[in-house]
């Protein structure tokens, strides 16, 4: 029996019909690629659309911020963790259906992107080949624009369907402005899935294409420690990894984070990292590039539980 006076969050811990998980005090070093960060307050897995509301509407009951995340790859949560609620798609968002002859994949957003950029390839189907080996969800790609600087998801979306403000919205993918690495839909909109545009093509050139791609990112990403990848955003007609070469900073530790000596703009966890060395050493790029050449650089990384 749910006490009379429990909290939101306390009563759908209790409710066996909440389907999903619902942890508190969960670290969400767990949960980052970085394997970086502190407790969220409330990390909730909803399964169903009907769990997703009921999270977000008991956070606004309790006054907590609350957010959306995929895989963390994009992520850096502060050591001292969020005060807040974490939210993860599960299961009905983590499905996908191909229709080639139509020339569409329709994707939850809970899904890796890997696995539909696998699909794709395994039934020759072209337009996503760019992102193999990208980390992290549909949901996550989309809401950063995920890409390279010749291609990115956005190119290739018909629809996206998300959740506003409890309301059920499909957007059709030319409406939307797809800029490098941001796309012009609401900070609170959840992304629930998406049509994604592909077409038939040889399977040897899908194939040369994610080699091609995969071996780039191999030979310049430091693939082999935890990272949230780029740092910052590229500056027009710049490239940060560059930048920082340039000043000398690749291979700088604080702590246990190093600029990466493959690439200057990743920031690795070399062991016992905290997110207060990943942020010192984001604060000495920033300044370094600002007083060589004049450029404010804009983080990449997403911040929670920072003030």
């Amino acid at each position: 029996m749910t006490p009379r006076h429990a909290a939101p969050f306390q009563k759908l811990l209790l409710d066996d019909e909440f389907e999903g998980d619902i942890h508190s005090n969960e670290p969400m070093a767990r949960h980052t690629t970085y394997h970086i960060g502190g407790p969220a307050r409330y990390f909730v897995t909803a399964d169903t659309l009907g769990a997703l509301r009921h999270s977000v509407q008991a956070a606004a009951e309790e006054g907590l911020q609350w957010c959306v995340v995929g895989r963390g790859s994009n992520l850096l949560v502060s050591d001292e963790g969020y005060d807040g609620v974490i939210v993860r798609l599960g299961r009905d968002f983590r499905n996908f259906r191909v229709d080639g002859e139509a020339g569409c994949i329709c994707a939850g957003a809970g899904i890796a992107l890997s696995a539909v950029v696998q699909e794709a390839f395994r039934r020759s189907l072209a337009g996503l080949e760019f992102a193999v080996g990208t980390p992290g969800t549909i949901g996550g790609a989309l809401r950063m624009n995920a890409g390279t600087r010749d291609e990115w998801i956005g190119s290739a979306v018909r629809s996206i369907t998300v959740l506003d403000e409890g309301t059920l919205k499909r957007i059709d993918g030319a409406e939307l402005q797809w800029d490098y690495r941001r796309v012009s839909l609401p900070s609170q909109a959840i992304i629930l899935e998406c049509e994604l545009a592909v077409s038939q093509a040889d399977p040897f050139y899908i194939r040369g294409k994610m080699e091609a791609a995969l071996s780039r990112r191999k030979r310049t990403q430091p693939l082999s420690a935890p990272s949230c990848g780029s740092v910052f955003k590229n500056p027009d007609g710049q490239s940060v990894g560059a930048l920082v070469e340039e000043l000398g900073l690749k291979g700088t530790q604080i702590g246990g984070a190093q600029i990466s000596s493959v690439h200057g703009n990743f920031i690795v966890n070399e062991g016992g990292a905290t997110a207060h060395d990943v942020a010192q050493l984001m604060a000495l790029i920033r300044e370094e590039v600002e007083k060589a050449y004049g450029i404010e650089l804009t983080p990449e990384v997403r911040f929670l539980g920072f003030e």
